[in-house]
């Protein structure tokens, strides 16, 4: 199955899914968007990255800011970087880099969309792309990511369940998590208290269903 290019998700979206599905709705259903620090460090990180030209280096060819699409998985992006290493024999197997401000994560958001990036590369070429790497901003390296089997096939779920909420336009209810304090996106969302409305909702309903005829 392909997607017509006109209905197109960003590659974006699956970190943010992966992260939060309420935070992918708001951003991507409600279009809603707030900078702080952590984001715009990130967005400055991300303008240098792009600004640069591409370059030859120890024979290996460095372009960014490419364009990237999957007609299967119904995906576009730009990919921060990619390295394209020359293969024994002829041709080139593409690298992607990616970006980040501040260090590894706990789950796995970063390493879908790094995935996602191979996917698209994958096919636009028909290359194999085994492997890529997140470099994180505030450790100053790169973090090697293998795209297994396992990897992409969660990255194809992520991709899956993005188009599912997109498509059902509804934003999920918040849930307060410690990542919460780490979304740009709090003053909006309102976990705390949101979270707290809807327990009392759920308490009133449960009261009156209990009482007598």
């Amino acid at each position: 199955m392909t997607y017509a290019q006109d209905n197109p998700i960003m590659i974006s979206a699956l970190q943010h899914f992966a992260f939060c599905e309420r935070q992918c709705a708001l951003i991507h259903i409600e279009q809603v968007w707030a900078e702080n620090r952590w984001t715009a460090e990130g967005r400055i990180l991300h303008e240098r990255v792009h600004e640069q030209e591409g370059e030859t280096r120890a024979g290996v060819r460095v372009e960014r800011g490419l364009s990237l699409r999957s007609l299967r998985l119904g995906l576009v992006g730009v990919a921060d970087v990619v390295e394209f290493h020359p293969i024994p024999g002829g041709g080139w197997r593409p690298f992607p880099v990616e970006y980040k401000r501040g260090k590894p994560k706990p789950d796995h958001c970063d390493e879908v969309q790094l995935c996602a990036q191979a996917i698209c590369l994958e096919e636009m070429i028909g290359v194999d792309v085994p492997e890529g790497a997140l470099f994180y901003g505030k450790i100053r390296r790169r973090h090697e990511v293998v795209f297994t089997p396992e990897l992409k096939k969660t990255t194809e779920e992520t991709a899956a369940g993005v188009r599912k909420l997109l498509d059902s336009g509804i934003t999920p209810p918040a849930v307060y998590g410690k990542k919460c304090k780490q979304c740009s996106l709090i003053e909006v969302c309102l976990p705390q208290p949101l979270g707290r409305k809807r327990d009392v909702n759920r308490y009133l309903s449960s009261a009156l269903d209990e009482q007598p005829e």
